[in-house]
């Protein structure tokens, strides 16, 4: 017989009563959730990995201090988010990988042998990731989560501890910064094929294909 599926708080409380079974679910649950979280912020899978295992650990410490009134979901993208904004000012030098390659498992593809339409989505992809490398993390992190990610700007200030209004207001000012990267690395004529008021959007679309 079937057993039925236990909620997250079912299986913390069960976690708390010493299962590592229970606990083995939570992440088989949300490992995809914490790696794309931190993936969103820092661009490179293998740092990202690294992210959400270190997430886990510290969720397992502080399991006992879980607050359920919350959603696990919401507490485990606090804890992603803030290790990954930690890597990047560890990393200043920091580089985003190509998403489309790290999707095929980090393949060794060539991007020669590719078609052309393909070969150029990625140096779009890889040129949206060089732009946002270049911005401070504060203003990286909202953008990313706000439009990479999807995540409202209630949800955002949930996650990462701000106010709302100053979620709003690095929100604004990091796709002004967006924008002006973009021009200033890609050149004015580089907006031609995308809204002139609506890059990061743009950006979102190449991230997701």
């Amino acid at each position: 017989m079937t057993q039925p599926v236990r909620d997250d708080h079912e299986l913390i409380r069960a976690c708390l009563s010493g299962s590592q079974e229970a606990f083995a679910s939570l992440v088989k649950r949300h490992e995809e959730r914490a790696f794309w979280a931190a993936y969103r912020i820092l661009g490179d899978a293998e740092a990202s990995r690294d992210v959400a295992q270190e997430a886990f650990i510290r969720v397992w410490r502080a399991l006992d201090r879980f607050d359920f009134s919350m959603a696990f979901s919401t507490w485990l993208y606090r804890i992603s988010v803030n290790l990954a904004i930690d890597h990047l000012r560890r990393n200043k030098r920091h580089r985003g990988a190509d998403i489309d390659i790290m999707k095929e498992g980090l393949a060794d593809e060539s991007l020669d042998s590719a078609p052309d339409h393909e070969q150029g989505s990625r140096e779009l992809v890889q040129k949206v990731r060089d732009v946002l490398d270049t911005l401070d993390e504060k203003y990286r992190t909202v953008l990313a989560l706000r439009d990479l990610e999807g995540l409202s700007s209630k949800q955002i200030s949930d996650i990462t501890g701000i106010t709302h209004a100053t979620v709003r207001w690095r929100l604004h000012v990091a796709r002004k910064h967006f924008r002006d990267a973009w021009v200033r690395i890609e050149g004015p004529d580089s907006l031609d094929f995308v809204a002139r008021d609506d890059v990061p959007e743009a950006a979102s679309a190449a991230l997701r294909d």
